[in-house]
């Protein structure tokens, strides 16, 4: 996107960070790479992603700015990938996504229990 293009968000803040991080694979990129720098096998093997889904997720992360891709100068190839400043600014997102997630199987056990008395 050339710097003289309009970006165009939606007007609920929420669709337009479900826009940017709201595929199954992007969640599961940025909590990987909240603990810092993975490689494309480690990513690929952590969220068990298919290489298309992977490759495609990487690429439109790093595009939104979110994810950054470092290409060592070497025989193999190295790639690694780590968050940006605006990507590890999604922390307290992915945290109080997984509070919720924690609580809501809580409230699953505690419901079946009920209903088995």
């Amino acid at each position: 996107m050339s710097e003289t293009e309009a970006i165009e968000f939606p007007d609920c803040p929420i669709e337009t960070i479900f826009s940017l991080i709201g595929h199954k694979w992007k969640i599961l990129i940025i909590r990987d790479l909240l603990c810092g720098s993975k490689r494309f096998g480690e990513l690929k093997k952590s969220t068990h992603a298919s290489q298309k889904s992977l490759t495609t997720n990487l690429r439109e992360l790093e595009d939104d700015g979110i994810i950054e891709r470092k290409v060592f100068a070497q025989i193999p190839p190295k790639v690694e990938y780590s968050l940006t400043d605006i990507g590890y600014s999604l922390a307290p997102v992915l945290e109080a996504m997984a509070q919720w997630g924690t609580d809501y199987k809580q409230y699953c056990l505690l419901k079946a229990k009920i209903k088995q008395k």
